[in-house]
């Protein structure tokens, strides 16, 4: 009994030593490092913010966010700036008009010379029927709750900013595996990510309604505005231009992101899943069904009863899949998985006739023929690699827009399989 608890003492110290000896190994060999930006949180008064629009001079494209194409304009966002003025009669030569200055500005929809934006915390109704002198027509305070205010000496907390410092930090630090990590009251991200300074980043169906792209939180029919406000959905009804009435507010889910309406119904991507929503009755929207997966980014877009839903990594979605998902939403109360399909870091989409134009950020745009859709990741005709695509707009069966972080990009698509560049507007530089 005493040997057999000498050989067991004896093969624990001996473990012991063994551990230690290799821990000491790997403190000594750990030479990795990763750089850390610091960021600081930003805050902004109200009294700041709730300023009337006003028409600037062009200006440069600088951090372009969503577009939207209204009687030959296009819009584009200039994050949490306002919103830049394309005259696009002539889609071989863009004309820059001017730009909207709306501090906070994110999100569009237009309908009869009158814009619907998010001003931070506010919704603004804007004619613009003379662009050159935009007239607010309303203000709607506290519509959108992604912002919180804190205290009145900081105001409201709209997001994060880098500053020139950094960390440096090896692989025996705790949160060396980290992308994302808060010491000492300070933010610190990978140099690789992006985090984006506001809220979180579908087209009408009327003639006199301009159109969105898939990343849209806003969205209009007939008569009546759906917005997104982090957690719910909410419909105003407009047709008293002056001002919008709330007709309806509804949760939804935690961290909702786009909209796109098909027919009857409103199909809203959230970080855990598509959820659909009847708008028949906008007084009264119902819930009809859901589709959950992992948590992911997810822009939609739907059509002849077929949702195609992106998944991609970020910082934002707190998930490392990127990913396509093709949906049957024939039987619209109980949406069926198709397939899956792997991609690179997809972004914002549009299907036009039967080709899917995929946005991939910064790995392009990808062109795939949807006859087939179970085979959808072997039919791809076309990838254009060299620029950023972040969202798409398919504006006739000849014609696609794409907005990225380096620009505006027009092509002819008549051939699908060798898309022809019509102009592009670039940022600046």
């Amino acid at each position: 009994m005493k040997n057999t608890l000498l050989f067991k003492s004896y093969y624990f110290f001996l473990a012991s030593l063994f551990i230690i000896g290799f821990s000491s190994c790997l403190d000594d060999d750990c030479t990795e490092e990763r750089v850390f930006l610091e960021y600081r949180a930003i805050y902004v008064q109200p009294a700041e913010f709730r300023i009337d629009p006003s028409f600037q001079e062009n200006r440069a494209l600088k951090n372009t966010g969503k577009m939207y194409f209204y009687q030959d304009r296009i819009f584009i966002n200039e994050r949490n700036e306002g919103i830049h003025i394309i005259d696009n009669s002539d889609p071989s030569n863009p004309n820059q008009l001017g730009f909207i200055h709306i501090p906070g500005n994110l999100d569009i929809a237009i309908k009869d010379g009158i814009l619907y934006a998010d001003n931070y915390t506010d919704l603004l109704t804007i004619d613009i029927n003379d662009y050159t002198n935009p007239l607010l027509l309303c203000r709607d305070e506290e519509v959108f709750l992604n912002y919180y205010h804190l205290d009145p000496e900081q105001g409201y907390y709209i997001g994060l900013e880098a500053t020139e410092n950094s960390m440096r930090v090896d692989c025996s630090d705790p949160n060396f595996g980290d992308d994302i990590f808060n010491r000492g009251g300070f933010i610190f991200a990978l140099e690789a990510n992006t985090l984006d300074g506001g809220v979180p980043t579908a087209g009408g169906d009327v003639s006199n309604t301009g159109t969105g792209g898939s990343f849209a939180r806003f969205t209009i029919s007939d008569n009546y505005l759906f917005v997104l406000n982090d957690q719910e959905l909410k419909s105003f009804r407009i047709n008293n231009d002056n001002k919008p009435v709330e007709s309806g507010s509804h949760y939804v889910s935690w961290r909702i992101e786009t909209i796109f309406p098909y027919g009857d119904y409103l199909f809203i991507g959230a970080n855990n899943g598509m959820f659909i929503y009847d708008k028949s009755n906008p007084e009264a929207l119902e819930y009809v069904s859901e589709f959950r997966h992992a948590n992911a980014c997810d822009p939609v877009f739907v059509k002849d009863d077929i949702a195609y839903v992106t998944l991609r990594e970020g910082t934002q979605c707190q998930n490392f899949i990127n990913q396509l998902d093709v949906l049957d939403v024939s039987n619209i109360r109980s949406p069926q998985l198709i397939a899956s399909y792997d991609m690179d870091h997809p972004h914002g989409l549009s299907v036009i006739d039967n080709n899917l134009y995929l946005c991939e950020g910064s790995f392009g745009l990808k062109v795939f023929e949807t006859d087939d859709l179970k085979e959808i990741s072997d039919n791809r005709i076309e990838h254009i690699q060299d620029i950023h695509a972040f969202d798409a707009i398919g504006l006739s069966t000849e014609h696609l827009l794409i907005i990225g972080d380096d620009g505006l990009y027009q092509y002819n698509i008549e051939n699908p399989s060798n898309l022809k560049e019509i102009s592009f507007l670039g940022v600046e530089k």
